[in-house]
């Protein structure tokens, strides 16, 4: 898909159809100016995610300025407008009014928390909206302009257990597997965990422990003397500190995590807890920095043309922030097939929710990696599985199979 793109950035811009103020398409020297499609971008720039999310919009700013610059959508441009909502749920319809009023054709968010608050208004309005992940249930989303690109906690939960009773070393052989998890009441582990328990009570090779959800806390100490008899336990995001007070308290359970708190890696290397952190099990929706593959090639790609060795080097050690590049390209694919089917000067909000409820994306062979319908509302299908290594102090896959997304505990 990537190579289609490129040829078309060959076409002649000068060719391109658009909307313009005199009603033809033309600009006062008779050529055809660009469409504008503006970006809505709701997320969080000065709460308690701002540290993480940064390297999200970097992401998408660097990826709507290369396909701007290589003219892969012929006729069109992007603008991104921005709104900060602070982690703070009160602000998101007031950014949602303000970003339409600001020109925004659709929303982008990697606040997951925005989605249960914003939907209804969504659908009423029938306005899109391109989330990197979902809190809320494939059934809660069930058609509807509220589409998840990336990461769904409950499935999440499913896939990582599964794998790991039938793949991880050190599954004890002899009695069930006692599972815990402590996080923040925070609209995403408040969904992962409790399905966490969810799978581990219809499975009798492992036990569950206890749920530890907290109001936004940063002392760990209590919740980790709890758990420090499980041998698995589901950290917080950012789970640096909890870590550190595990191990303190003697607790010798395998770390699981996902891509929130694998966004939050540099965080161990700051604090000097590789050697704590060492075997966290993450379950991931794409390849790493240090693979190679479709939508990481060019994540590498934009890091090099962007920005300075100084840069990329702390934008990788942060975690994976930046791969959110992935996600986006998703969504920018989308509108590139509005526009192929109804021409940019056409393109408006039905344009592209026609557009993603018919579409598929084929990666690695795999010809249903990402999708939607008219009623699947969540696109990542698989996951893989990564190993944090302390004294490479990064992350490595573990299993080089893509693993189907286990969407029932039962399953």
């Amino acid at each position: 898909m990537i190579g289609l793109l490129v040829l078309a950035a060959c076409d002649d811009n000068e060719n391109s159809t658009s909307a313009s103020d005199n009603g033809t398409g033309e600009n006062g020297d008779g050529k055809v100016e660009d469409v504008i499609i503006t970006i809505g971008n709701l997320t969080d720039q000065t709460g308690v995610a701002a540290d993480a999310i940064q390297y999200v919009e970097m992401a998408l700013d660097d990826l709507a300025g290369y396909y701007n610059d290589n003219n892969l959508i012929p006729g069109v441009k992007f603008k991104v407008v921005d709104y900060d909502e602070q982690w703070d749920t009160a602000r998101d319809i007031p950014g949602y009014q303000k970003l339409k009023k600001d020109g925004a054709d659709f929303i982008w968010t990697p606040v997951a928390q925005s989605l249960p608050v914003l939907k209804p208004h969504l659908d009423r309005d029938k306005f899109p909206l391109f989330a990197a992940t979902a809190n809320m249930d494939q059934s809660d989303l069930n058609g509807g302009y509220v589409f998840s690109l990336g990461i769904t906690p409950k499935y999440e939960a499913y896939t990582l257990l599964e794998w790991i009773a039938e793949n991880d070393e050190d599954f004890p052989s002899d009695r069930p597997a006692r599972v815990g998890g402590a996080a923040w009441n925070d609209g995403y582990n408040n969904v992962l965990i409790p399905a966490a328990k969810e799978y581990v009570d219809g499975h009798d090779n492992y036990e569950w422990d206890k749920t530890l959800l907290t109001d936004f806390s940063f002392n760990w100490t209590t919740q980790a003397e709890e758990l420090k008899d499980c041998d698995y336990v589901f950290v917080p995001t950012p789970p640096n500190i909890f870590m550190r007070d595990f191990r303190k308290a003697g607790g010798t359970a395998k770390f699981l995590g996902t891509d929130p708190p694998a966004a939050f890696l540099s965080l161990i290397g700051e604090a000097g807890l590789w050697e704590e952190a060492d075997g966290t099990l993450f379950l991931r929706s794409s390849r790493w920095y240090n693979e190679t593959g479709e939508f990481i090639d060019i994540t590498n790609q934009l890091l090099s043309e962007n920005h300075s060795p100084k840069e990329i080097e702390e934008i990788r050690s942060q975690g994976c922030g930046y791969i959110a590049v992935k996600n986006t390209y998703l969504m920018l694919d989308i509108v590139r097939k509005a526009v192929e089917a109804v021409g940019a000067e056409n393109f408006d909000s039905q344009a592209l929710y026609d557009a993603a409820t018919s579409w598929t994306y084929e990666y690695e062979g795999i010809s249903d990696f990402n999708s939607f319908d008219e009623n699947k509302r969540i696109a990542q299908n698989y996951y893989a599985v990564y190993e944090l290594d302390a004294a490479e102090e990064d992350i490595f896959r573990v299993h080089k199979d893509w693993l189907p997304q286990v969407t029932s505990p039962e399953q």
